[in-house]
């Protein structure tokens, strides 16, 4: 395994914090997490006709530019380091991924194209009320109903999922149990008995919605009830990704914090040089280098196929949910008495450290899936 990144990846990585610093100021945070969408559809557009950013890690055979979770894992760090406001994550994340590890051939080529150029944005929907990320608690219901199905029950907490354009749902037979049962399923984010209401949320960087199905129209995603593993697959994907964004923002409040006190004077010197400052920003150095050495480590060995990907997804989204936390903690103190107020940024990612903490489960619990791996 390359322990290192290439050249031309730290070229591409390069060209696109510099992108996203110009497209994806605080300002325009700010502007845009104030807004019912989260995100400028126009803008959207933009960034990926230009930048070709949600096509990064869908094959070529289906519209995209067909590289790794190492590549796809560096535009998720820029992102998460500029909180971007867009819904990148629950369209080239989420949903690409389950339609790749789920869909038909077929299928691929007809659904995914358009999320690669940027003319659609999607979302994965699973979890419910009580919030749970575990596949076997799905009590949403999928009924046949002549060529297609019918879906009846509710999803909670689905990314971006008032807007997007396309919805895969996790859904299961009436009265299966476990994870017996399953299938995935897409639906249009305008079918008739579809209620969609955005959440209110601590982080509005990150827009969250409740989805109603009422007797909704859907049509089969890959094999019926044979969803389990393909839905496994992806949320390994998807820890790996959130790890990679999380260590951006880390990475950002770190250095953020440090420009800070290097200016800040008190008693006449840089608060920079005492002590108690010092050793704030060496804890944060080792978190975050930490954090991203597990996450780095788990995009390659989803490059290579490791074994362990199951564990080592665990492992990284709960190094970054305590590194990213702990970092934006010590980013306020740092800055003292401004560095919570609504006119400094630092609150921007202290939210999302902290939603992105309990998102797809925390720490404990993935270290619980961890040791439980490797107990095996």
């Amino acid at each position: 395994m390359r322990f290192g990144f290439t050249k031309e990846q730290d070229e591409f990585r390069a060209s696109l914090r510099r992108a996203l610093e110009a497209r994806s100021p605080t300002k325009e945070v700010r502007r845009l997490m104030a807004t019912d969408a989260g995100f400028d559809r126009e803008a959207w557009r933009k960034l990926n006709q230009e930048l070709g950013l949600t096509a990064i890690h869908i094959p070529e055979a289906y519209g995209g530019q067909g590289f790794g979770y190492a590549e796809l894992g560096i535009v998720l760090e820029e992102m998460g380091r500029a909180v971007v406001c867009a819904p990148f994550f629950s369209t080239a994340v989420l949903a690409s991924a389950a339609i790749l590890n789920a869909g038909s051939e077929e299928q691929k080529k007809a659904l995914l194209p358009s999320l690669a150029d940027g003319s659609k944005t999607a979302t994965l929907a699973f979890s419910e009320d009580g919030g749970s990320n575990d596949a076997t608690e799905v009590a949403t219901t999928a009924t046949p109903s002549g060529a297609t199905w019918r879906l009846d029950g509710a999803k909670s907490f689905v990314l971006d999922g008032h807007t997007a354009d396309l919805v895969v749902v996790l859904a299961r037979r009436p009265g299966s149990r476990g994870e017996e049962g399953l299938s995935f399923f897409t639906i249009d984010g305008d079918s008739a008995g579809l209620e969609r209401r955005r959440l209110k949320t601590m982080d509005e960087t990150r827009k969250l919605a409740r989805l109603q199905f009422n007797s909704v129209e859907a049509r089969l995603l890959g094999e019926a009830e044979k969803a389990a593993e393909p839905f496994a697959r992806t949320m390994q994907q998807v820890l790996i990704c959130l790890a990679n964004e999380m260590v951006g923002g880390a990475d950002r409040l770190r250095e953020d914090a440090l420009a800070y006190v290097k200016m800040r004077m008190q008693f006449g010197r840089s608060i920079a040089s005492f002590q108690t400052t010092k050793n704030k920003a060496a804890d944060m150095l080792v978190d975050v280098e930490l954090a991203k050495s597990a996450a780095y480590y788990a995009a390659a060995a989803l490059d290579e196929g490791d074994n362990d990907i199951p564990a080592l997804a665990s492992l990284a989204k709960a190094q970054a949910s305590e590194a990213y936390l702990q970092t934006a903690i010590h980013a306020v103190q740092m800055h003292g008495g401004i560095g919570f107020t609504w006119d400094n940024d630092t609150h921007l990612w202290f939210k999302r450290a902290k939603s992105s903490e309990i998102l797809f489960g925390d720490a404990n619990e993935h270290r619980e899936k961890m040791m439980r791996h490797w107990g095996e």
